[in-house]
């Protein structure tokens, strides 16, 4: 561990008091790894059968788990999607409150994915994630992660948060704000947040976190909830950032979070010059008192009467290529005719009553495939969400010859009639293959295959 910033240490003192010494000793502990169970793809209990991960449950997270695993990304289970690794104090922010299923969340700033995903487990195929990520690198990280865990009814997008609040206004339910910060909670796993850290940063990054709060409060429908997280310690972006914005905020109130969380979590921090009386309801996690790194959180509700039963839109039935219907007629036990449409040039499957205009998303939807000239070409995504619904599927065991060579990107032999398959692993979907006489030619992408 390298040295701490002298003003850091100063800093934490003054927070922790007698507790400084023992938090300095926990950042020479390795870092707790974690995962979460993707509950779309399979059910928390049928997963534990086949758990080869680790076993020790989070308290404070359904289908959460402290991971004991080696090299877990080139595991199967992970190329399917069945899990998402993810600190395990940073699992706390989507377990603080109760989410209707049927919601519109946005997640303001969520690459690489694990709040995002933890959200979308908690919804049902009405209710809508739009995930968004100003970077677009990092967006397309997030992307990924989405496409890999087969979620229906997602949004991505890469823009600033005041465009986001120009684009939605008072549209969703709940909002993850997991805002950029100075990382101070992140020393123990990331050093390189030891480097960057100063008095000036912290001052920079609070400065924009009252920015993507304000535009939360426009994208928030009434009576909605904000989750504002960060991952640092520092009063002036957590405790203070939230005492000001109920201050410009007065039809805002924090609420308590979920018992489990508090029971695994510190009370919030109240200053000199605190106003509000309830900011113990915000919640702390250190790595000297809990198992993970550091985060902050805090639900800030909005006082208005919910609009949970605003109606759907009018959606209007997309022009669809007879390609695209034999493609799917010839491949999918069943689909949604009213949930194709075309995003651009692209035919997608998307049913969220949110209208994305074309250019706003970077992902909208599952895409289906590529129109070429006389057939179609079907997307990665399309079998990672929909290949439980396929006619032909090959099934492949989790330690078998074959799922090694699969995801190496070689043909397998195959008795699966010929046109394309999805390739399952104990039964959830991996990929996809085109079978011809007995082959199965390999669609697994290439920038996801494992190396030899």
């Amino acid at each position: 561990m390298k040295n701490l910033p002298v003003e850091f240490e100063k800093r934490m003192k003054a927070l922790l008091g007698a507790g400084f010494d023992d938090y300095v000793k926990s950042l020479e502990n390795p870092p707790v790894k974690a995962f979460r169970v993707n509950s779309s793809k399979i059910a928390v209990e049928d997963f534990e059968k086949i758990n080869p991960f680790g076993d020790e449950k989070i308290p404070y997270v359904e289908g959460g788990y402290y991971l004991n695993y080696e090299k877990v990304g080139n595991h199967p289970f992970h190329h399917a999607g069945l899990i998402y690794v993810q600190e395990p104090a940073a699992m706390a922010p989507a377990e603080c409150v109760d989410i209707e299923p049927d919601s519109k969340v946005l997640d303001m700033c969520a690459a690489p994915g694990g709040k995002s995903t933890q959200l979308k487990n908690k919804l049902n195929q009405d209710g809508l994630l739009v995930s968004n990520e100003i970077i677009p690198s990092r967006c397309k990280i997030l992307t990924g992660n989405i496409e890999r865990l087969g979620f229906k009814n997602c949004v991505t997008t890469c823009m600033d948060t005041s465009r986001l609040a120009a684009l939605f206004p008072d549209t969703f339910d709940i909002i993850m704000v997991d805002a950029p910060c100075s990382g101070e909670g992140m020393f123990r796993k990331e050093p390189v947040a030891v480097d960057e850290w100063s008095e000036e940063n912290v001052q920079k990054c609070a400065e924009r976190q009252t920015e993507v709060l304000e535009n939360a409060v426009r994208c928030l429908a009434s009576g909605g909830t904000i989750i504002y997280a960060t991952c640092t310690f520092s009063l002036e972006e957590n405790e203070m950032m939230v005492d000001a914005f109920l201050k410009a905020h007065p039809d805002f109130e924090i609420i308590p979070v979920k018992p489990e969380v508090q029971a695994a979590s510190s009370g919030g921090i109240k200053f000199d010059g605190c106003e509000c009386q309830n900011i113990h309801f915000a919640r702390r996690f250190y790595p000297h008192t809990s198992r993970g790194e550091g985060q902050f959180m805090a639900v800030l509700k909005h006082k208005g009467e919910k609009m949970f039963s605003r109606g759907k839109r009018q959606k209007q039935q997309a022009k669809i290529d007879k390609i695209l219907t034999d493609f799917l007629d010839d491949t999918l036990e069943n689909y949604n005719k009213n949930d194709i449409t075309i995003y651009g040039d692209t035919p997608v499957f998307y049913n969220g009553d949110i209208e994305i205009k074309k250019g706003n998303a970077f992902m909208c939807g599952v895409t289906i495939g590529e129109i070429k000239k006389n057939y179609l070409l079907p997307h990665h995504q399309l079998f990672m969400a929909y290949g439980k619904d396929f006619k032909r599927k090959i099934d492949l065991a989790v330690d078998s010859d074959d799922i090694q060579k699969y995801l190496h990107g070689e043909e397998i032999k195959t008795d699966c009639k010929n046109g394309w398959a999805a390739v399952t692993v104990c039964g959830v979907p991996i990929g996809g293959a085109k079978v011809s006489n007995g082959t199965a030619k390999n669609h697994y992408p290439k920038g996801l295959r494992i190396l030899k």
